[in-house]
């Protein structure tokens, strides 16, 4: 178990190192959202009024859905890396060396998890200065990175996956974007289920990202709403087993 951890954070140190030698990639990683935050928040000002919603300004409203799809978009690339290695025949290396294998997915997984909740507390961060406060406090915002982080678990599991099955970075880069754009407009973070038409909003009901938003946003507008975040948790443990179960299997036969 002591020569695992040091494996993993062996590995762990080397996406950091990585991410030190490509700092555009971090600056736009964390200013992404921050954009989405002002500039969807502040055009769709309006929206508001729309019936259905969450009573505060559509920023408000917004804030949790830029929460959760900046999980999504990190999550569903958090393969990249993996892929990349894949492709320059470093991956190899990786899997003859003397090292537990698992050490090279748990370490993608604790990097992507980890700059995920950084960005998230920055996300949140701005929305509080800007004036959209959590309303259940540190308690909130606790929580709401253990959503994240369950979300991104089933996610990640699944960008794994996809790397270690295709063959090179385009089919992947096409896939993973196919999937992005209809789980996010099939959710709730642009607007509620109940102004979407009867098909999206059954459709929406089947994405664990809706889950997530409306568990997110009740704790930023309303506060701790017990039920709602319950079914939450139980539907993302549902979700991030199924994903794990197909990224074990499929780990399992790639790293054989």
């Amino acid at each position: 178990m002591q020569y695992f951890i040091q494996e993993t954070w062996a590995m762990t140190r080397r996406w950091l190192h990585r991410l030190r030698r490509e700092p555009m990639s971090i600056t736009f990683s964390i200013l992404q959202p921050l954009i989405w935050l002002l500039l969807f928040g502040n055009l769709f000002q309006k929206a508001a009024a729309i019936p259905g919603m969450a009573p505060g300004t559509y920023l408000a409203f917004m804030t949790a859905g830029v929460v959760v799809m900046t999980v999504l978009n990190s999550g569903l690339f958090g393969g990249v890396e993996i892929m990349f290695d894949k492709e320059t025949g470093f991956l190899e290396r990786l899997l003859v060396a003397p090292i537990h294998r698992s050490a090279l997915i748990v370490s993608r997984f604790l990097f992507v998890i980890g700059i995920t909740s950084l960005q998230s507390l920055l996300i949140l961060g701005l929305a509080s200065l800007i004036g959209v406060p959590m309303a259940t406090g540190i308690g909130g915002l606790a929580m709401t990175l253990i959503i994240g982080m369950m979300l991104g678990i089933g996610l990640i599991a699944l960008s794994t996956s996809l790397a270690f099955v295709v063959k090179g970075h385009g089919p992947f880069f096409a896939l993973i974007g196919f999937i992005t754009l209809p789980l996010i407009f099939l959710s709730s973070a642009l607007v509620p289920r109940s102004v979407m038409p009867d098909w999206m909003s059954f459709l929406a009901l089947l994405n664990p990202m809706t889950y997530a938003i409306e568990g997110v946003r009740s704790l930023i507008l309303t506060g701790w709403v017990w039920p709602l975040l319950i079914k939450l948790i139980g539907v993302l443990l549902l979700f991030d087993a199924l994903c794990l179960y197909l990224g074990v299997r499929i780990f399992r036969r790639s790293l054989g």
